[in-house]
């Protein structure tokens, strides 16, 4: 038996957080499901794909209290299209083992599941716990996510590796790449962070913490441990298992006799590029050819044709002549928050170091490509 009494604003932006974790496909039933367990000032929501798991306080107003697990996605679906400020009354009895949502004149009845047969993670010892704004946590994410590596064969590249950087001043790092680029970002490392060790958080983990963070302004804890890390923030609980692998010496491909330095404006750079890719789409290879004062940037396809532009640019050591996948490019361009770029090149095949000239807590490593 369970009945309760919940506003749809509440209810909807737990589910919306929840029902992202499940996915639709699944050869385990229940794991398509959302358990809903009364608490004494309202409920928990819970889901979880055996790798992550999130739960979700809500108030809500329990006539009886209870358990029990249906579809997370058609019960999203339901409540999205009730009207704005409805107020929604789910109650479950165990003669029908249907959940019944009735709001107004709208009436559901959704197939259940035993709660008793609802999955739920282990939870580890988690000796290292440190907190910082919610807004830090998704610089670092913002700045390196888009390199992480989509090929599942290289599983340890899956994520982001989140590390302690040791030196005068300990720094917390968080590094990605896919073979072709690297993105590096850091921040003072928080307190309760010392000692820790080097995990890769999966890029599923990732999207979802992204989510939670961006909404909400508060302070995010973070406990971890070699297997598993947790979020809390703003009554969400977001525990996921880590990617066990051993993460590349990153450090060994980033370049340090880079000599020759070209800073642009970002914005300009990104249309110009964006203009001449039309003709490379298939290949998504442009030339830049670079010379004191100017920045010449070539597509050509002998499918699609051919492309050029110019833009004025700083730059003051001799020609050099260097290819990119136009779009790993725009990629790194677009976290350029202060409008100017720092290119620092060594001749045209070797990798590039790139830097927004006004922030030194990020570095993006490009490998260049023959065009």
């Amino acid at each position: 038996m369970m009945k309760l009494v919940i506003e749809k604003s509440s209810l909807l932006k737990g589910l919306s957080h929840v029902q992202s974790i499940v996915e639709r496909r699944q050869t385990i039933p229940i794991l398509s499901n959302v358990l809903i367990v009364t608490t004494g000032d309202g409920l928990t929501l819970k889901a979880t794909d055996n790798e992550i798991e999130i739960c979700e306080d809500i108030p809500a107003q329990v006539e009886t209290p209870g358990a029990v697990t249906v579809p997370a996605h058609k019960l999203y679906d339901i409540v999205k299209r009730l009207p704005d400020g409805a107020q929604l009354s789910l109650s479950f009895s165990g003669e029908t083992n249907q959940l019944s949502i009735v709001s107004g004149r709208s009436k559901f009845a959704l197939s259940t599941l035993p709660a008793d047969g609802f999955p739920s993670m282990t939870v580890e010892q988690t000796p290292f716990v440190f907190s910082m704004p919610s807004t830090e946590l998704l610089g670092l994410i913002n700045k390196t996510s888009f390199a992480v590596s989509v090929e599942e064969t290289r599983y340890n590249l899956n994520g982001i590796y989140l590390h302690e950087k040791k030196g005068d001043t300990p720094l917390l790092s968080a590094v990605a790449t896919d073979g072709h680029r690297l993105a590096c970002a850091q921040m003072a490392l928080p307190q309760g962070a010392t000692g820790m060790p080097g995990i890769i958080i999966p890029r599923k983990t990732i999207g979802e913490i992204s989510k939670l963070a961006a909404e909400n302004e508060s302070d995010i804890s973070i406990s971890l441990s070699a297997n598993q890390i947790r979020f809390k923030i703003a009554g969400v609980v977001l525990s996921s298992r880590l990617i066990d692998g051993t993460y590349p010496e990153y450090e060994k491909v980033i370049p340090s006799a880079n000599d020759k330095i070209l800073e642009a404006d970002a914005a300009v750079l990104s249309a110009v590029i964006e203009r001449v890719s039309v003709v490379s789409e298939k290949s998504r290879g442009i030339k830049l050819a670079i010379q004191p004062a100017l920045l010449q940037v070539f597509a050509a396809s002998a499918d699609e044709g051919s492309a050029e532009d110019e833009m004025d640019a700083v730059y003051e050591a001799e020609p050099v002549e260097i290819g990119f996948n136009f779009r790993y490019l725009l990629d790194i361009l677009a976290q350029m928050k202060s409008g100017t770029v720092k290119m620092k090149l060594q001749d045209g095949i070797s990798p590039v170091v790139i830097q927004d000239t006004a922030d030194e807590s990020a570095l993006y490593v490009l490998m260049p490509m023959r065009v």
